[in-house]
């Protein structure tokens, strides 16, 4: 392997700056009690969603001074933000009313039919479908919708801390390996799903049915593990006032746009402007929408989009080192700390590999997604939703880590069978 230069040098440095700062994002909220003068300064810098946005700056501005202007914003523009852009899109528009209240309708209904009590049946509905939805309308837009519906109900009311981070990591981990039952939903496989002519059938016999056989396992063992306080928690809440059919169908129909055509930024975003325009001529029938949430998010992503750019040189060969059974373990483990479509995504650049391997190199880069908030793109939507309902207003990256490994292990060990 060549000698690393010394901007490859300066992004490893600073990507490592950017996790150890997703850990301490607590230390920057007690700075902000104890330093009023400067709380706005720090309680944004205790922003999960900033780190990497603010990070990413850091390597821009040391680029102006270390190669120059003309470099720096050449690195930049060789980027490819269609990924933040979208999850910004879809955020939004999965989180408006019409669709909130159709999606909601439907696990009720399901809900209905498994002779359990209703607060059981619904929770285990929402941990079991709405992340295999995310083969078909996208993982950030299953996200959005579970992540909102659980701040609704089960987060709403008084719930124990140890029941919202396994609901927490066993949400994060059913997304991520949920949306594998077909080619386009999940990043990583979108990643390499054109290039290794992986269709419909491939992915949903290679992973689609191991990672179903998952969701549905750990969604069972934690609706039994915490039943009783489910069948206390907070139910469904009041329905608001009836958003009528005609605008529903007009949701829906933004949201299968914005996701057919979320390989071109310049459509959805154009489609989703038309959108906003509908949302605000029909305000009687929307909640405030998630703007922030959703633009905290795309923030996040766009900030790993430019700092993983300089990992290239460091991450490939060491998954080259390892053989097909290996690069399953390993790119688990690297996902909690990079991103399960870079991964992927480098591994789409090696020609030559074969099929086990390629096999193998997905499987362990979606099974490693529920680990951290980075570990996979939608991850940040749902922190970005479900944080306020945490202490402090921030879920601990530790808690996080250990709520998501026995779901995680379930998707190993199904994955690996």
């Amino acid at each position: 392997m060549p000698s690393p230069t010394l901007v490859q040098i300066l992004g490893a440095a600073l990507f490592a700056a950017a996790l150890v700062h997703t850990f301490a994002t607590k230390f920057f909220e007690r700075l902000a009690h104890s330093q009023p003068r400067h709380a706005g300064l720090w309680h944004l810098l205790g922003e999960v969603e900033v780190v990497f946005g603010f990070w990413a700056m850091v390597l821009v501005l040391c680029l102006f001074a270390t190669v120059g202007g003309g470099e720096a914003i050449a690195y930049v523009e060789s980027r490819n933000f269609t990924e933040p852009l979208f999850v910004f899109a879809i955020m939004v528009v999965a989180g408006t009313r019409p669709v909130l209240q159709l999606a909601g309708g439907l696990v009720r209904g399901a809900a209905r039919v498994l002779p359990l009590a209703p607060g059981i049946s619904t929770f285990f509905m929402l941990m079991a479908v709405v992340p295999l939805l995310g083969s078909f309308i996208t993982e950030p837009a299953a996200m959005t919708l579970a992540a909102l519906m659980l701040r609704d109900s089960l987060f709403s009311g008084t719930v124990s801390t140890r029941l919202k981070y396994a609901t927490l990591g066993v949400l994060f981990v059913n997304i991520s390996i949920g949306g594998t039952l077909t080619p386009y939903a999940a990043p990583p496989v979108l990643m390499v799903a054109a290039k290794w002519n992986w269709d419909l059938a491939f992915m949903l016999n290679t992973f689609g049915l191991k990672a179903a056989a998952a969701v549905m396992i750990n969604a069972t063992a934690l609706t039994l593990i915490f039943r009783r306080e489910l069948a206390a928690a907070p139910g469904a809440p009041t329905a608001a006032e009836a958003v009528p059919a005609s605008v529903v169908v007009a949701h829906l129909l933004f949201l299968t746009g914005v996701v057919l055509l979320g390989h071109h930024p310049a459509m959805f975003l154009g489609l989703f402007l038309f959108f906003m325009g509908f949302a605000a001529a029909y305000e009687r029938y929307q909640n405030p929408l998630i703007l922030r949430e959703a633009l905290l998010v795309a923030f996040f992503l766009a900030g790993l989009v430019v700092l993983g750019g300089l990992q290239q040189w460091w991450l490939q060969p060491l998954l080259l080192r390892m053989d097909a059974q290996a690069v399953f373990f390993g790119a688990t483990a690297l996902t909690a700390i990079t991103d399960n479509a870079a991964l992927t995504y480098l591994g789409s650049l090696v020609e030559g590999l074969s099929e086990p391997f390629k096999v193998a190199l997905v499987a362990g880069a979606v099974t490693g997604g529920g680990l951290t908030i980075i570990a996979n793109a939608p991850n940040p939507a749902g922190a970005s939703i479900l944080k306020g309902q945490f202490d402090d207003e921030t879920i601990n990256p530790l808690g996080l880590l250990a709520a998501a490994l026995p779901p995680t292990l379930v998707a190993a060990l199904m994955f690996n069978l």
